[in-house]
């Protein structure tokens, strides 16, 4: 049966459990506790987007835009992200400043090492 929050008192207590979970470690806790905390966050991830609103309203619309979220999101620079494509550092800044369009290598390096939708990526080239 999957994990439901029925309110913001079930919210907060499931949030301790998975933080109690997660500072366990996943080699300190048992499947069916591995289980619980798949479910409990999926269960909060959930609540936090349809009931607490912290979904993100505006979603990107240019590739830069989509770049400088996901890079913040996985806490990477610009120069690491360089470095894992494969690109200069000064070519990359160039894009995702939008002094240049993105070319074919970027968007493949940017599927790639950021997963980014490929649909995405075709229709805002």
């Amino acid at each position: 049966m999957a994990y439901k929050i029925k309110s913001k008192k079930h919210y907060h207590e499931t949030m301790v459990l998975i933080y109690e979970r997660m500072n366990k470690g996943e080699s300190g806790l048992s499947a069916d506790e591995l289980q619980q905390l798949a479910e409990m966050t999926r269960a909060a991830e959930q609540y936090e987007d349809d009931v607490l609103g912290l979904v993100s309203k505006n979603k990107p619309s240019t590739i830069p835009e989509w770049v400088r979220l996901a890079l913040f999101e996985k806490d990477m620079t610009q120069a690491k992200l360089a470095d894992e494509i494969g690109m200069p550092r000064s070519k990359v800044s160039e894009i995702i400043s939008g002094k240049r369009r993105p070319d074919l290598p970027f968007l493949k390096g940017l599927h790639k090492v950021l997963h980014a939708d490929a649909d995405f990526l075709l229709e805002n080239a």
